[in-house]
């Protein structure tokens, strides 16, 4: 069936109700009939494109590792002395320690009688854990008055430290 061509018609805009001439009217992604002043395309929310897959492996991937072992830096004077005793008390919160582990002290500064080549032993020290932040070590020497020492770089860690 043929159409007329529609030169002279006019059509009802389904936007605004308006008159235009037919041939100036398009038709919409919905199917509405309006004039081309008036048309909106389509928006794209309304066709999302399709994602892919996550990827689930790993080019070059590396199995976990442990870490090793390094010195913390404890508080300014960490090392509680007792007067008349060889046994220092060492605050470090959350050590994490058990007993009989070796601690080494590094850059630790020394006083009343507890000497600094006794507090930087290279050999490290025996510990005793006496709670989660406190546990304690025995000197070479007696401790002349009860003090806190130790200064305000020591580090507390494994005898040898891995680069």
């Amino acid at each position: 069936m043929p159409f007329a061509t529609g030169k002279k018609s006019k059509a009802i805009s389904d936007r605004s109700g308006m008159e235009f001439p037919y041939p100036e009217m398009v038709k919409e992604w919905n199917g509405s009939l309006v004039h081309y002043t008036e048309y909106e395309p389509k928006h794209p929310q309304l066709e999302p494109k399709p994602k892919g897959g996550d990827a689930q492996g790993l080019q070059d991937a590396r199995p976990a590792r442990t870490e090793p072992a390094v010195a913390r830096v404890l508080d300014i004077n960490p090392l509680i002395l007792t007067s008349g005793s060889s046994t220092v008390s060492v605050f470090e919160e959350a050590h994490g320690r058990s007993t009989g582990n070796i601690v080494r002290f590094r850059d630790g500064e020394g006083g009343y009688g507890i000497g600094i080549n006794d507090i930087n032993d290279s050999n490290g020290h025996s510990i005793t854990v006496t709670d989660t932040d406190h546990y304690t070590w025995n000197a070479a020497t007696t401790a002349t008055q009860q003090a806190r020492i130790g200064g305000g770089s020591i580090s507390a860690g494994p005898v040898t430290l891995t680069p």
